[in-house]
């Protein structure tokens, strides 16, 4: 399938989408994976590898790797809650690190779309290890709409 065949379906599928994505770009560079999605959210993993490690001494996952899944899945929720893609630029995305992740275990990232606009759309979401109770760090975000 290409590009413009998966961005012209009628729905948006984000594990559909998410096949394409880990082919190509920096989403598919990093290994991001589709892990479960509903109405307005959607949960991406990030498997641990080591060429993402910040700090070797530490075994512990560079924060870069996860501010990316977690743009990537805010992203993803907000077309979700549309049924469609639609281009999109984030404007903020603001990220809170609440503790390091564990070494050894993939980051799973949960985005949320809880408000839109006519050109703004707002997200909101967490990182965990294996235990959402216990978050890796939370974000929030703006996204503009660029057509």
């Amino acid at each position: 399938m290409t590009r413009e065949e998966l961005l012209a379906r009628p729905s948006f599928d984000p594990k559909l989408f998410l096949s394409y994505v880990r082919k190509v770009g920096h989403g598919g560079a990093l290994g991001i994976y589709y892990h479960d999605h509903g109405a307005d959210w959607c949960e991406l993993g990030l498997p641990y590898d080591e060429r993402l490690i910040g700090m070797p001494e530490t075994g512990v996952l560079a924060s870069g790797p996860i501010i990316s899944l977690m743009d990537m899945a805010t992203s993803l929720a907000i077309w979700i809650r549309l049924d469609s893609f639609r281009h999109q630029a984030t404007l903020d995305l603001r990220v809170d690190y609440l503790r390091p992740a564990a070494p050894g275990r993939d980051v799973i990232g949960r985005g949320e779309c809880y408000g839109i606009t006519r050109s703004i759309a707002f997200v909101r979401g967490t990182a965990h290890d294996g235990d959402p109770s216990d978050p890796v760090a939370h974000v929030t975000g703006t996204f503009m709409f660029t057509r």
